[in-house]
């Protein structure tokens, strides 16, 4: 079974759910959630919630890599575990998650990497232990399911950023620090270093439609995010900032789940867009294929609403660290967003 075909039995269970009256039918809950702050010297939990690791040393590399941040570190039971290409069963995987959220000394949850698969765990999780235990949530790419779910049910705002076992170049470090241990109401602003071109290629924003928005932050990787359609397990889009990503997609099937989000209204409900890097996204062999611009122009700028493209988010060495819940302002013209609020308990 490939990737999207995983993701489409996924999406059409998660769809069931609320006929069979599980845990997923719970109400939506009102309100933000903050989770506690983080200091060093704090101890951090590192899951797998999707696909196994290819290599045990990447395992490795992520405790390395929180205890050189100034982390204590403690794993999952099951963190290191396989089953074909998951880490391990739905509900071993799951397990993890809601036993470290529940585990008082606990300060941070850091998932290992995406791939596929989290959005199995969805039923599994304990929203009621997450809610009464609200803390930092960290990963990106299959990690949407999560974040996406756990707002939806929680209020809890999550962090879209580096999984454990990704780079952690300087960059990735500094975003980490200045978010977590600084606590700073973040300016999201690419990097602006033109190398040796006369002119930056790198890292830029094209702006979409111009103007400036304000809400909350949701999305991550548009794949995971279609693949929940249907589900109580996405939090509402009115007002919203929505932002996306993707890797390894042609162009046909960005589009094709972009027409789902239009299709199911939430891109009419947004107030603002921001779409990262879409890496290795280019058209395959055939007749011809519409651009990501052209893709992004007929689902996005008849929206009328502040957007643009380019911003650090995504499957890219230097990545934003952003908040999923965290309230912004977009500047569509600057190409850049701000948070408005702080993202942590007081």
């Amino acid at each position: 079974m490939d990737r999207r075909q995983f993701i489409g039995n996924a999406a059409l269970a998660a769809a069931l759910l609320p006929l069979a009256g599980g845990r997923g039918a719970m109400a939506a809950p009102r309100g933000r959630l903050l989770p506690v702050p983080l200091a060093k010297g704090d101890t951090v939990a590192l899951v797998s919630p999707s696909s196994a690791v290819d290599d045990t040393f990447d395992l490795q590399l992520a405790r390395e890599v929180m205890e050189a941040l100034g982390f204590e570190v403690r794993t999952g039971a099951h963190y290191a575990a396989r089953r074909g290409h998951l880490a391990g069963t739905d509900a071993g995987r799951a397990g993890d998650i809601n036993a470290m959220f529940a585990d008082g000394e606990v300060k941070a949850v850091i998932c290992v990497r995406g791939g596929s698969g989290a959005a199995r765990l969805l039923p599994l999780l304990d929203y009621d232990v997450i809610r009464a235990n609200p803390k930092v949530l960290l990963g990106y790419s299959d990690v949407t399911a999560l974040h996406n779910a756990i707002h939806a049910q929680t209020g809890l705002v999550t962090f879209h950023g580096p999984n454990g076992s990704g780079s952690w170049n300087r960059f990735n470090a500094d975003q980490f620090r200045r978010v977590f241990f600084d606590r700073e109401l973040m300016q999201y602003r690419n990097v602006v270093d033109a190398g040796d071109e006369l002119v930056q290629r790198r890292n830029r924003t094209v702006t979409i439609t111009g103007g400036k928005a304000r809400g909350e932050l949701v999305g991550g990787n548009l794949t995971v995010l279609t693949a929940v359609a249907g589900s109580p397990y996405l939090p509402d889009f009115t007002g919203k900032v929505l932002f996306l990503e993707d890797v390894s997609e042609a162009p046909y099937r960005v589009d094709r789940m972009l027409s789902t989000l239009k299709l199911m209204g939430a891109l009419d409900k947004i107030a603002g867009f921001i779409f990262g890097e879409c890496t290795d996204c280019d058209p395959g062999d055939g007749y011809g294929s519409l651009t990501l611009e052209q893709i992004l122009d007929d689902h996005i700028r008849p929206l009328n609403i502040p957007a643009y493209r380019g911003a650090m988010i995504g499957h890219i060495r230097q990545q934003f660290i952003v908040p999923v819940g965290g309230r912004v302002e977009l500047d569509a013209d600057a190409g850049s967003f701000r948070l408005l609020e702080p993202v942590f308990q007081d």
